[in-house]
């Protein structure tokens, strides 16, 4: 299960990579719109509506075309945000971040890296090493994957590509 940036869409090349990974692999991916972006509006709802909003498509995932399945949520940015914040409540076997925003621009000493820590299941996290939004630290059963790039993702995709398929082949292995 794998949601959008803030400001972007479903199309974006990370998100577009990590599907075509997660398929090629025989794993099923389903691509979660966030409600405000279905209404036509640009800006974010407020993380309580994000999470709720995500927390809904899975339970409804899980009592229909996943049935029975492990899940792996995940994301781009805002999306890997919602992922981690909401992992224990959709029973997430593990986390996929892609250009995880550990703090906003220039505001290092604000960062988010609680919703990293709070995340008690294994977690990749794909960052440009020139990320205006920084690096976010390797941890416990957190791996952290430094590609040639920014945030956008896109100077290194055939780095991006291999480090998802290494993960996933690791994180399915253990499900099995």
């Amino acid at each position: 299960m794998l949601g959008h940036g803030a400001g972007g869409g479903l199309g974006a090349p990370d998100l577009v990579a990590a599907t075509e990974v997660a398929r090629a692999a025989g794993v099923t991916v389903a691509l979660v719109e966030q409600p405000y972006r279905v209404a036509g509006r640009r800006s974010p709802a407020p993380a309580g509506q994000l999470d709720a909003a995500w927390v809904a498509v899975a339970g409804q995932l899980r009592a229909g075309a996943l049935d029975g399945l492990p899940l792996i949520a995940g994301g781009r940015s805002s999306g890997a945000r919602v992922a981690c914040r909401t992992a224990a409540e959709t029973r997430a076997i593990a986390v996929l971040c892609l250009a995880f925003p550990l703090h906003a621009p220039g505001r290092p000493d604000k960062t988010r890296l609680g919703e990293l820590e709070a995340v008690a299941v294994p977690v990749l996290i794909v960052q440009g090493e020139s990320d205006p939004f920084g690096m976010p630290p390797p941890g416990p059963q957190r791996e952290v994957v430094r590609l040639r790039g920014n945030h956008a993702l896109r100077s290194d995709a055939a780095g991006l590509r291999e480090a998802v398929r290494s993960w996933l082949e690791r994180s399915l292995s253990t499900t099995a």
